[in-house]
């Protein structure tokens, strides 16, 4: 149980990938026919609040000795909200819209190298060239941000499918050439939600709670998302959902969220935003090959080296990150060994006639120590 233990937080990191993926191919069909991106975050951060509101409830009220946020631990959450969800997914939709659901999968791989960088900075992760484990995150990431760029931009021979141009942007003028706009966007995107995987490290500190942390945060950007939408749809008819997959979309991707919330709060709180982070090339590989499928997108040799470059990557920062975590459970056995040994001495010198037996025993357990 111990081994399946150290690998749980991988296998719901890998699950939830595969829910990403369903989001960004479920959106991309939405938004070609038409819905607001700004629209469709705010009743997707609504849905996602209301989901997590309960939940948080719950959770507060089994914590026993649970203290309030406080003013800081507040501020931390609506600038997690601000620029982690609000303006993260106002670019990321529209970029994906501009440019294709296979695209906006591969620039999110960016967020690895960011936020490796990031937690360097911020001194969460430590890098030492002579080390093979620092060497591996480097090379991984590395590999993950390359392969990424040759999904994106490296075509060659076209395999399936045939190329969709949107007819106009749902927030820039028409001329602008859309797919380098989307891009961009979905770069910016990158950065955003870079951030607020390293902003879940404080908050998590402020407030151990995820499920209650997720429900502010929720709440907070669909406040936010409100106030740019309104300020950008003025019309009725934007807010309008026109068909029941347009509803199925905010629903899904709402309860999406709200699951993605919680379950990236804990696993960052257990194995840190670099491994975490880690995991989005799965989710490019499993959209390129459902887009082509049910969306027609094409897909290019690119497309097939950058999602095995992906692949190696991700595998070896997990190899990396792994040893990180060896090497710490090593440190702590001398601490044990130290305890176990104060221990016998004292149990053994208590009774004076045994002073033979406790000088057999002594040497070998000292001398181990040193």
């Amino acid at each position: 149980m111990g081994g399946l233990g150290d690998y749980k937080v991988a296998i719901v990191m890998v699950g939830l990938q595969f829910l990403s993926a369903g989001v960004t191919l479920f959106t991309r069909a939405t938004l070609v026919n038409g819905l607001s991106p700004r629209v469709l975050v705010v009743y997707r951060q609504g849905i996602a609040a209301l989901v997590m509101a309960p939940i948080a409830l719950i959770s507060r009220r089994k914590s026993s000795g649970s203290s309030p946020l406080g003013l800081r631990g507040f501020a931390w959450l609506f600038a997690a909200s601000l620029f982690g969800v609000t303006a993260n997914q106002m670019a990321y939709f529209e970029g994906l819209y501009l440019s294709s659901s296979s695209v906006a999968s591969a620039m999110t791989n960016i967020m690895p190298a960011i936020t490796f960088v990031m937690a360097f900075i911020a001194g969460w992760e430590k890098v030492n060239i002579g080390s093979m484990r620092s060497i591996a995150k480097i090379l991984g990431t590395v590999f993950c941000v390359t392969g990424a760029i040759s999904m994106a931009l490296f075509k060659g021979p076209k395999l399936l499918n045939a190329e969709f141009i949107p007819v106009k942007s749902l927030l820039f003028n028409p001329g602008v050439d859309n797919w380098l706009l989307g891009c961009f966007l979905l770069f910016v995107g990158a950065w955003f939600w870079s951030l607020w995987l390293i902003l879940l490290v404080p908050i998590s500190k402020y407030c151990p709670d995820h499920a209650y942390s997720s429900a502010w945060m929720c709440f907070f950007a669909s406040l936010q998302a409100a106030i740019v939408a309104l300020a950008e749809e003025k019309t009725a008819n934007a807010w309008t959902l026109h068909s029941f997959s347009e509803l199925a979309c905010c629903l899904y991707t709402g309860v999406v969220l709200a699951v993605s919330f919680f379950v990236q709060a804990w696993c960052i709180s257990k194995r840190g935003p670099v491994f975490c982070s880690m995991f989005n090339p799965l989710c490019t590989v499993i959209v390129t090959i459902f887009a082509s499928i049910f969306l027609h997108e094409e897909i290019y040799t690119g497309s097939l080296v950058g999602g095995f470059a992906v692949i190696i990557g991700l595998y070896i920062v997990l190899w990396g990150k792994a040893k990180d975590i060896e090497e710490k459970r090593q440190e702590t056995k001398p601490k044990l060994q130290d305890d176990q040994t104060s221990t016998v001495q004292v149990i053994i010198e208590e009774p004076a006639e045994k002073k033979s037996c406790k000088t057999d025993l002594e040497e070998p357990l000292l001398s181990a120590t040193k």
